[in-house]
């Protein structure tokens, strides 16, 4: 392609698509024009890109076509309709369409947490291995350290630090899926050996009742917010190895910004349960109130996930930016 004779070919077009993006004002008949002399830079760009990628003219097509973008789908304000659209419809669409991947990974987790706990309490040459008697009598004693980790802090200070350390576990699961998942399988496996092994001591010592009444009233939420993102971990890991009909690099682009969204909306599920952990488990609460409250959460996360999110995603919403946000891409053959 002989590049002089193209650029003196379009260069009345682009010009004149240039003046009309910079106009506040447009009458119908322009606003037409606009938009088919943006459709027609953008194909001009493509030819450039694939035929004669000159850098200067890619560069001046790129902040033509970037201009018009801009002028044909009109510039947004994100405001508080932005962040309400994002809870009530993008992120509870985002958890149900990542349900055949979280739900699984929640299954599985529950199902190896209780074998585990059940061979801690069980074998006591297995928990020997692990503690000592005096130990053990030290961590399951009322008022041991099991009981005394909720309540030796201030409340306010240890709801951050649960926050902390709960948000930095489900940021590892979500990132760490770029590496085919495999770390994903890591860390969540940590996660239920510590859970079992602390089950499965108590149940040892004759005080299940009582870890259950301290785990539950944030343990659901908290659990099931990590479940989510060990399963958007495997799932962007599944990605890299299978794009489908994508190209790789859409098909992870695409992954990527539904994963830094579900990021936002678990970090929010997360400080929730931080509150309960550090206010209603050490609370004075009746056990059977703390159960309550964390039951009643967990209950409205998965009606949350599972009917809102059904509903918004019926509608048509993947959890991903809105489609003004999204760049351009070219058309490539299946």
């Amino acid at each position: 392609m002989d590049l002089d004779v193209f650029v003196a070919t379009h260069q009345g077009e682009w010009a004149r698509l240039d003046a009309l993006a910079r106009r506040r004002r447009l009458s119908g008949e322009e606003a037409d024009e606009l938009v088919t002399l943006y459709q027609r830079a953008t194909g001009h760009l493509a030819k450039v890109q694939a035929a004669a990628p000159d850098p200067a003219l890619v560069g001046r097509l790129t902040g033509l076509v970037s201009r018009a973008r801009s002028a044909v789908t009109g510039v947004r304000t994100n405001g508080w309709q932005d962040v309400a659209r994002y809870y009530t419809v993008s992120f509870p669409a985002a958890l149900y369409r990542a349900r055949r991947w979280w739900v699984p990974v929640a299954a599985v987790s529950v199902a190896a947490t209780v074998l585990l706990a059940w061979w801690m309490a069980t074998h006591p040459e297995v928990r020997n291995s692990l503690v000592t008697a005096d130990a053990l009598r030290e961590m399951t004693r009322p008022g041991g350290q099991y009981e005394a980790y909720y309540s030796d802090r201030p409340a306010s200070s240890f709801a951050a630090q649960v926050w902390t350390n709960n948000a930095w576990i489900a940021v590892q699961c979500l990132l760490y899926g770029i590496a085919l998942g495999i770390p994903v399988l890591l860390v969540m496996w940590t996660n239920v050996v510590n859970l079992g092994v602390g089950i499965g001591l108590m149940a040892s010592a004759g005080r299940l009742d009582v870890f259950l009444g301290l785990l539950i009233p944030h343990g659901l939420l908290e659990l099931t917010a990590v479940f989510v993102a060990g399963g958007l971990g495997l799932r962007l890991g599944w990605t890299v190895i299978d794009p489908g009909p994508r190209t790789r690099a859409v098909a992870l682009a695409e992954q990527g910004r539904s994963i830094i969204g579900m990021s936002i909306g678990l970090a929010t599920v997360l400080a929730v349960s931080g509150v309960l952990e550090a206010f209603v488990t050490p609370s004075g609460l009746p056990t059977w109130a703390r159960i309550s409250i964390g039951v009643l959460a967990e209950v409205a996360f998965l009606l949350y996930a599972l009917v809102l999110g059904r509903k918004a995603a019926d509608g048509g919403e993947f959890g991903d930016v809105d489609a003004a946000d999204r760049a351009d891409l070219q058309p490539v053959a299946a």
